[in-house]
């Protein structure tokens, strides 16, 4: 199982990514997309997905739900295949302006901010939350195993 990206974000960090997110699924290759985006991209989808007009850090929009814990097969989401093939996860977009200065205010590099946002995207792709405390708990292991694997802990920046 792999995952590949559609994304303007260095191809080297994809990479690294997609290797950080293997295990975190069981079933077939996936696909998502990451883009950065500015504050008015971000406010206008919020608005728009939302309802909610503000500027936000982080947008995820799955393909699919009901997926969290259940093998991804291709056959059994057909109208989410990729032209390659892959099981089309979903798209998240990052507002690169506000996570630039959520780097500042919690005192760690962009590079640590851009590559956890994209994880927590990612995992709201593959159907985790933090709307209970058990939910938040379970997707903040998530979020740190991953982050770990990618050499990002917050101990470490």
């Amino acid at each position: 199982m792999r995952i590949v990206f559609d994304s303007d974000l260095p191809e080297e960090g994809l990479s690294r990514l997609a290797a950080a997110m293997d295990g975190l699924w069981e079933g077939d290759d996936l696909s998502a997309e990451i883009w950065l985006v500015s504050e008015e991209q971000i406010r206008e989808l919020n608005a728009r997905e939302r309802g909610v007009d503000r500027v936000t850090d982080v947008l995820s929009f799955p393909s699919m739900d009901g997926i969290k814990g259940r093998p991804i097969l291709a056959g059994e989401h057909s109208d989410c295949n990729d032209c390659e093939g892959h099981v089309f996860l979903g798209s998240i977009v990052i507002c690169e302006k506000r996570a630039r200065e959520q780097a500042e205010e919690y005192g760690h590099p962009f590079e640590r901010e851009l590559w956890y946002l994209a994880v927590h995207g990612l995992l709201h792709c593959l159907g985790y939350d933090h709307e209970t405390e058990e939910e938040k708990r379970e997707m903040r292991a998530k979020e740190e195993e991953v982050m770990a694997k990618l050499d990002l802990t917050r101990e470490e920046n």
